[in-house]
């Protein structure tokens, strides 16, 4: 079986850094997760899909709950496009919005 390979769009990469220790660790341990069995294997309550071709990494520490968002691209990568601390029931639209124009500047 061929490993995944979880790439970060550079901005994704400063949104991760900013988040609590606890929350960072929890994101890695989905991505090794993903690298050995793939993201549709890992599912809930780590992977969830949100819509279209965005699916979230689902991350909860003790200062609250992050989510990353990614799409699955050729080649067997997952392209993560955005973190971002949730505040709210629901995804932001705006969190959506953002990763769309990130996938869509990724894929010219």
């Amino acid at each position: 079986m061929n490993a995944w390979t979880v790439l970060l769009h550079p901005v994704a990469v400063d949104e991760l850094n900013a988040l609590p220790n606890d929350m960072r660790a929890r994101f890695w341990r989905i991505v090794e997760l993903v690298k050995v069995a793939g993201p549709v294997d890992v599912g809930m309550p780590h992977i969830r899909s949100l819509e279209g071709k965005l699916w979230e990494m689902r991350m909860q520490g003790k200062d609250g709950i992050a989510r990353a968002i990614y799409f699955t691209a050729s080649g067997r990568r997952v392209m993560v496009l955005h973190v971002f601390t949730k505040k709210t029931q629901k995804t932001p639209q705006a969190a959506l919005m953002l990763a769309y124009r990130r996938k869509e500047e990724l894929e010219t």
